[in-house]
Parts: structure tokens; C-alpha cells; sequence
């Protein structure tokens, strides 16, 4: 450079680049604090890499960035001991801004040590502090063996100043005079935070104010032999204050195809699926890209917390170039399949913990199975229900010696609406699995799907004849007259006196004599009515629909109130009384149905309450105590 003062114009592709940086390149003007320091760390990176292959002369100064603020000048200043600029350097890469300096560097280095991705120094990152300041100004000792200090400064136009600087120091100092629309930024806790929140990870410490502000090794670039669970928790509530302790975590550490470098957390869930409490923050070389980044993370795992560090991917990186990129694709999937050994891991060998977390995990896990074929596949033989018995089961494990034929799982939607149902099934000798998550009547159809109907899932209310009516109950002649079976007349009985047409009528000996009846209907047309309940449809849907034919009252003969109906038949003038008893055997049956099935609507509710006051009040009268079940 020759001596004394240079003046020129900057050589850009308009008038002024300001409004470009401002409208296009970022969305706000806090930015700026992330890509000078940025810029600075990478300028000490670069001069390490210069050192280890002997370009460097004389000893590497500390890695160190300080930010300075001085009201009264109302200046900001950021300083590293990078490698520094030549004047010739500045004219290059800050005033021939269609350059990058990164590209000159990367192809004369190329090959000779590859294990940090350099961001880029200075260009447009360097411009996007004129967001908040009125000028600029760099101050730089680059250092290379002779070099002269230089001085640069523009007030933002294309005009600049370069000239000699009496720095004595390897490194650069970049000044901003703060506009006057953005004094905010030479408020200590203001910096403080954008520091916190841009630059928390930066690989070289950074001082304000003599402290150092920054963690230059997170938890993601150690090794998880090293780290207690204090450690994955404490690191957790940094990311996340105020957040409950996760139930777990999984340390991502990827070389090939891609780098990847993270950890996740699974937090503990309000509600069945609710993703929007998931946050998963974005790292490039440790320097913050984005707060949520949703399309690196599968869709049923929205609701994971942490932190990924993706050299990969550009620090200014936009939703399309995420939505569309192959790298991110196979970062999801990566991520997916991690989930899944994490899960299927612990099922194996933390078997008791895996119960203990089910209840917050089941949701997602079960919707994960569904929207990724790889994931249910790895998931299938580990996802668990918690039985009637109150043992946890997988579907395997339910399936245990019946061999190759096809196996019956039956399943409560409601424990507690349907218990009389579930005692029922388990007095047959069955266990009942709890199936009572809205996502499971979306599961267990495909899961028949996908296991090529291996498993066929029938509702405590199905038709389980076969597995809960006594064997070999031959007929019983009740009146030489008649020549007819109880069966018989107690379908008759029914059949007179049940105001509901449409509903078919069996009578069986159930193996528990419990109940006086239930009510059954296909499995099939079953699921069809609760997801036109789903879709809006009313307690009453089934009836709407024209379901209600596809309803079966099992009579259960061997049930003491059924036994005591049949002997009422024969009295005389108890027709009412016989009316009331059937109807109400009905509505009890409706009711054992659970869920949303067995909710009566408003009139079928008045009418229950109201025979039931009749019945005690005949009761209460002196009248026949006839049981009703």
C-alpha cells in the first residue's frame, strides 16, 4: 500500500447495499451481533489452521473476542486475535463485496486439515452492521511476516476511506457508530442478551465487560462417557430456564453422510400430542442459525426440546433451501432412526423406566408409527399397553403361544366406563388391553394392516361370544305346552318390550353371571361410527347413521334379574313392570359400552332416570322386589 490516505467507492452492484442487506439478507437488525462474531471466531480459526500447517511466523496470539461499549462515543466494538487483513485484503473483501474471502482461503488450504468448515470472513456478513450503525470502521493487523496495519471506514454509502493504522496487535477491531435508532444496543444488558442468544456456544470465549459471557465447549461437542445426568439436565434448563427436568435425552454425534452434532431432549407432555411445546434450536459451527427448526426434526417429533449443530447447513439458511434440501431429508430420517434405538433400546434393557415414561411418550411414538413405515418397523415389537391386569404388554408379548394363527387382542377404550365389561372378560380368563388414547383408534387398524392381519383388535363390545359364552349349554324346556326353551321365551320377552327395533337380540350363558346383558356390534361398523364421531357427529351418531340395526343385546340366562324376568312372565298384570325391567337392562348395557358409545343423549338420560325412580319407588312401595340386575 502506498503511503498516505486512499479514497475510492465501494464496488457493488448498486447504488447502495444497505437496503439490500435489510430487506433480503435478514429480518432483524439484532443480527448483526451474530455475524461479527461470527466472522471473528472464524478469523481465529483460520489463523490456527494457518499455524498447524506452518504458514504462521512467530507465536499465535490467545483465541479470544472482546466486545466493547462506550456510551459517551456511543460506539460498539468487537475485537478478535483472528488472522487480520492487509489493505490490499480490505479492498478485496469488504469493498469488492461480489467476492468472498472465504473462497480464495478454502482453495489455496484446501485438503490440509478439514475438521473445522470455515463460515466466511467478513463480505456480506460484515455489511449487516450497518443495520444499526451510521458508520463503520476497521482497524487490522494482518499476520503475515511485514504487514502494515490498515484503517478502513464508510459511513455506509459506496464511498470509503483506507489508510494507515498504528495498531500493533495480530487481529481486527470492527467499531460501529451506533445510529440514532439503535442506541439500544450500547445498553450493557441489551448486548449481554443478543450474546446470550446468538453467540451462547461460539468456540472462543468472549468477554464484555472482563466476564466471559459465552460457553466455548457445549455439551454437544463432548463426549457422553464424560457427562453425568446433572450435566444433560443442567445443560437442558440452560436451553430451556424455567422448563421442567426432561424424562431423557439422546447425544447425536454424526461424521458421515453428514455432520451432525446435537442433543435432545423428551420433555414431559401436558397433553395427549402437543407439539407446539417442542423446540429444537439450530447451530452452525456453534454459532445460532434459527430458534425452532422444524424441518430438520420428523413431524411426530415436534415436541422434542434441544439443541443441533449443523456445519452443513449456511448460517443465513431460509425455510425453502430447508425444505428442499437432500442433506435435511437425510438428517431427519437420521434423527428418526435415533429416536428409535433410544426407545427400543430402553425397552429392551430399561425395561421399568420405559413404563414410567409410557404414559408421556405413547402419543407421539404411536403417531410416529403411522406417518414413517421405518419407524413403526422399529418400533412394533416395543410399544406397550397397560392391561386390565395392570401388567404392561406388547403386542408380541400378548400374542405368546398362540403360534402362527391369526391373534385376538381384546381392548377397553375406557377403563372406567367399561369396567362391568372388563370383569366380565376377565372372569372368562382374558386380560384386557387399555387402548383409551384418541390416536389408538387410528393404531390398531393399522397395525392389523401392517402386520398382514396377524393381530385382529376386538373392543370389550364386540361380538366375543367365543370367548366369554359357556360351552355345551343345551336347551331347557320351560312349559311342556309350548315346547319353548328359556332362550326362547326370554328373546320373546325382549323382543315385546324393547322399544329399539333396529337392535338385534341373542340370548346366551355368558360365563359370568354378573350381567344382565350387553350390548355388541361389529367391529368394523364400530370404528366407522367413532370417527364419524371424530368428525363431529353426536353421542347418538350410531343411530343417525342407520348403525343402530348393527347393534346386538346378548341376554345373558344366566344372570339372576334375566332368571327372575322369565318367572314375572308368568304372573299376572306385571306387563309394565316387565317393560321397565327390559328397558332398563337395555340402558345398562348402553352404559357398560363406555366412551363416547355409551353416552346417553338427553332424552335417553331423562328416560333412564325416570324409570329408575319408578323402579324404587315400586320398590319402596312394598311391591315385588324384582332384582333388575
Amino acid at each position: 500500500m502506498s503511503t498516505g490516505q486512499e479514497t475510492g467507492h465501494i464496488s457493488i452492484h448498486a447504488e447502495n447495499i444497505l437496503p439490500i442487506i435489510k430487506r433480503w439478507l435478514y429480518s432483524e437488525k439484532e443480527i448483526f451481533i451474530r455475524e461479527l462474531i461470527a466472522n471473528a471466531s472464524d478469523a481465529m480459526t483460520k489463523l490456527a489452521k494457518l499455524a498447524l500447517v506452518g504458514d504462521v511466523h512467530g507465536d499465535v496470539p490467545e483465541a479470544r473476542i472482546t466486545v466493547s461499549i462506550d456510551k459517551t462515543a456511543k460506539t460498539l466494538t468487537i475485537t478478535d486475535t483472528g488472522l487480520g487483513l492487509t489493505a490490499e485484503e480490505i479492498k478485496k473483501y469488504i469493498n469488492q463485496v461480489a467476492f468472498s474471502g472465504v473462497q480464495d482461503f478454502v482453495a489455496k488450504y484446501q485438503g490440509k486439515d478439514d475438521d473445522q468448515q470455515i463460515i466466511g470472513h467478513f463480505g456480506l456478513g460484515f455489511y449487516s452492521s450497518y443495520m444499526v450503525a451510521g458508520s463503520v470502521e476497521i482497524d487490522s493487523l494482518s499476520y503475515q511476516q511485514g504487514a502494515a496495519a490498515a484503517h478502513w471506514k464508510c459511513d455506509g454509502s459506496t464511498e470509503f476511506v483506507l489508510n494507515h493504522s498504528s495498531r500493533k496487535e495480530v487481529g481486527t477491531a470492527i467499531t460501529l457508530h451506533i445510529a440514532e435508532d439503535s442506541l439500544d444496543m450500547l445498553e450493557e444488558g441489551t448486548i449481554r442478551g443478543l450474546l446470550n442468544k446468538y453467540c451462547a456456544f461460539i468456540r472462543y470465549p468472549i468477554y464484555l465487560n472482563g466476564q466471559v459471557v459465552n460457553d466455548p465447549v457445549p455439551l454437544w461437542n463432548r463426549s457422553p462417557s464424560e457427562l453425568s445426568d446433572k450435566d444433560y439436565t443442567d445443560f437442558f434448563h440452560k436451553l430451556f430456564p424455567g422448563c421442567a427436568d426432561p424424562l431423557f435425552w439422546i447425544h447425536l454425534n454424526v461424521d458421515y453422510p453428514f455432520k451432525l452434532k446435537g442433543i435432545l431432549y423428551f420433555p414431559r407432555v401436558q397433553n395427549e400430542f402437543d407439539a407446539s411445546q417442542g423446540q429444537v434450536k439450530l447451530y452452525c459451527n456453534q454459532v445460532f442459525v434459527a430458534d425452532n427448526c422444524k424441518e430438520l426434526v420428523p413431524e411426530f417429533l415436534l415436541l422434542l426440546k434441544g439443541a443441533l449443530d449443523c456445519p452443513d447447513l449456511p448460517l443465513n439458511v431460509s425455510r425453502s433451501y430447508l425444505q428442499n434440501d437432500q442433506t435435511v431429508r437425510l438428517i431427519s430420517q437420521h434423527i428418526s432412526k435415533k429416536v428409535a434405538d433410544k426407545l427400543s433400546g430402553m425397552a429392551k434393557t430399561d425395561a421399568e423406566n420405559f413404563q414410567k415414561f409410557w404414559g408421556d411418550i405413547h402419543a407421539f411414538v404411536k403417531f410416529g408409527m403411522l406417518k414413517d413405515s421405518k419407524f413403526y418397523e422399529r418400533m412394533i415389537d416395543h410399544i406397550i399397553f397397560k392391561c386390565a391386569s395392570g401388567r404392561y404388554q406388547t403386542f408380541a408379548k400378548y400374542a405368546e403361544g398362540k403360534g402362527d394363527s391369526p391373534v385376538t387382542v381384546i381392548y377397553a377404550s375406557d377403563e372406567s366406563s367399561q369396567a362391568a365389561l372388563i370383569r366380565m372378560v376377565r372372569d372368562a380368563g382374558l386380560d384386557v388391553m387399555i387402548a383409551d388414547a384418541m390416536i389408538d383408534m387410528h393404531l390398531l387398524p393399522y397395525v392389523e394392516m401392517q402386520s398382514g392381519r396377524k393381530y385382529k383388535f376386538l373392543r370389550v363390545d364386540a361380538d366375543l361370544s367365543h370367548h366369554l359364552v359357556e360351552a355345551n349349554t343345551g336347551a331347557q324346556i320351560l312349559d311342556p305346552k309350548d315346547q319353548k326353551s328359556a332362550s326362547e321365551k326370554i328373546d320373546e320377552i325382549f323382543r315385546k318390550n324393547l322399544s329399539r327395533e333396529k337392535v338385534k337380540i341373542r340370548v346366551e350363558s355368558l360365563k359370568s353371571s354378573k350381567i344382565p346383558a350387553m350390548l355388541t356390534v361389529d367391529e368394523n361398523m364400530r370404528r366407522f361410527a367413532d370417527m364419524s364421531r371424530v368428525m363431529g357427529g353426536g353421542a347418538d351418531a350410531p343411530w343417525k347413521a342407520g348403525l343402530g340395526e348393527e347393534f346386538t343385546l346378548v341376554v345373558n340366562r344366566n344372570n339372576p334379574a334375566i332368571q327372575n324376568l322369565l318367572q314375572l312372565a308368568g304372573a299376572f298384570n306385571r306387563e309394565a313392570e316387565m317393560k321397565m325391567i327390559v328397558e332398563q337392562v337395555f340402558d345398562l348395557a348402553w352404559l357398560q359400552m363406555g366412551g363416547q358409545a355409551g353416552k346417553f343423549t338427553p332424552e335417553m338420560l331423562q328416560a333412564f332416570i325416570d324409570r329408575s325412580s319408578g323402579i324404587l319407588e315400586r320398590l319402596g312401595s312394598g311391591g315385588p322386589a324384582t332384582p333388575v340386575g
